[in-house]
């Protein structure tokens, strides 16, 4: 059992002050406002229940900042892409644990409690797989492990190169798996999460309509139970609406509403190119929008239709995606502020009048713990205990009030006010460092130095 006294937390009910939270079994088990310590608590300043990271290519972080340097021509997420296939053609299974623990422990230290890892890179460096099929599900697994972050994995299906069941290109042959094979990566998948810690989760996420085909779709789904994580790539870029127009004669969105079963247990991850009745039916479907604003900047990818979808009462959270900077305070600003820069306006993000802070933090909060599996994004009995404590004494958060430090949060700071992180009741990020990161640190550059030699 562990005990944190706070001296704010965000409840249900709003801030309360002097609050003494009782943790057992990984989940919160009572709390008790205007109390006073125990010797034994841990005394943090401020509590905010800690966000879910809805959609991560652990593997990716390894190439910030390799990919910037403009050549002729117009650079694209498509060029990108190409750069990032020449890159996984060389990680072995040690760097893909090692690159994994690192962006985990990063996670953490920026504020996020748990993962949704899209997974899609499974085989070996030829295509061929490995004896054990879930191989480097395995070893994300052990690097989730090593730092403590909840995990939602997200094996990936991806079939074909492109719609028309297009045979996949050299640079994808490492992604590949038709159904069947698919299935069986999953359930090796999900035995070998048995083992994790019980927050765990095993979803499943078909790439993108591109990269499966609608009876391969349809299988699938076929296959898992009806409450089953599904996250899916769609709508991203604009040549890849154009395609799914032409091949399946509708826009991604509008396929997707019409051929599948989208409830609360979808993470659409993007979304951005979507007309404003695709905004609207989405946003009434329950499934959840899994927007990823630095890597969608740093791609070109566009902004997404936020003022529509929140009007609709639509579902969100945030994901750091490619990894090329793992910010949870710039991932929810950078979202604000495509939106202000796109519409020439103010305060887009929130419905009617309020906080724009509070909105994107605890709607951020309650999307991302729907779609990983994690109960509801709050701070309350019977929740798992997902807490990030950040110190509003820091000089960016200082002069606010209590119904301003979400507003400084998103707004003015930077991650250096988080002080501590609970993932289900570990205590991962004490004094604002990862318990990990030494040796985490250690492995990863030592990963980076045998990668390097190799690709030359």
């Amino acid at each position: 059992m562990t005990t944190i006294f706070a001296k704010r937390a965000l409840l249900t009910t709003g801030w309360a002050e002097q609050v003494r939270l009782t943790l057992h079994g990984g989940k919160i088990s009572e709390i008790c406002v205007n109390t006073q310590p125990a010797s034994s608590d841990c005394r943090v300043d401020s509590l905010l229940p800690a966000l879910g990271n809805l959609h991560s290519h652990s593997f990716q972080r390894a190439m910030a900042g390799m990919t910037e340097y403009r050549l002729a021509g117009r650079d694209s997420f498509w060029t990108w892409r190409e750069l990032m296939y020449r890159f996984t053609a060389h990680l072995s299974p040690d760097q893909i644990e090692a690159i994994a623990a690192l962006v985990f422990m990063e996670m953490q230290e920026a504020g996020y409690a748990s993962v949704g890892e899209f997974h899609y890179l499974h085989h070996q460096k030829d295509g061929q797989t490995y004896d054990n099929l879930a191989e480097h599900s395995d070893r994300i697994m052990a690097a989730a492990v090593e730092t403590g972050i909840g995990l939602t994995h997200l094996p990936v299906l991806y079939s074909y190169a492109g719609v028309g069941k297009r045979p996949l290109e050299p640079g994808q042959l490492r992604f590949g798996n038709d159904v069947d094979q698919f299935c069986r990566l999953v359930e090796l998948a999900r035995s070998a999460a048995s083992t994790l810690p019980a927050d765990c989760q095993v979803g499943i996420a078909p790439h993108s309509l591109r990269a499966t085909a609608p009876d391969d779709l349809a299988r699938v789904l076929q296959t898992q139970a009806e409450d089953c994580l599904v996250h899916i790539h769609i709508a991203e870029q604009p040549k890849e609406v154009q395609e799914v127009l032409a091949g399946l004669g509708a826009r991604p969105v509008e396929w997707l509403m019409a051929n599948a079963p989208v409830s609360q247990n979808w993470c659409l991850i993007h979304a951005t190119h979507m007309t404003q009745d695709e905004t609207i039916a989405m946003a009434r479907s329950g499934a959840v929008a899994g927007l990823c604003p630095i890597t969608e900047a740093n791609l070109g990818d566009g902004p997404f239709n936020g003022a529509t979808y929140l009007e609709a009462n639509g579902a969100f959270g945030v994901g750091s995606d490619s990894n090329v900077l793992i910010s949870l305070t710039e991932e929810l600003r950078t979202l604000e502020y495509s939106q202000r820069l796109r519409d020439l306006a103010r305060n887009v993000l929130v419905r009617g009048e309020g906080s724009v802070g509070h909105a994107l933090y605890t709607g951020a909060a309650k999307g991302s713990a729907l779609t990983l599996g994690r109960g509801k994004g709050e701070i309350a009995e019977g929740q798992w205990a997902d807490l990030l404590a950040i110190e509003t004494n820091h000089p960016s958060l200082c002069a606010l009030t209590n119904d301003q430090i979400l507003d400084g949060l998103v707004f003015a700071a930077k991650d250096s006010v988080i002080t501590d992180l609970w993932s289900a009741g570990r205590h991962t990020v004490q004094a604002g460092r990862h318990i990990a990161r030494d040796p985490v640190v250690a492995r990863y550059r030592k990963a980076m130095s045998d990668l390097l030699s190799e690709i030359g």
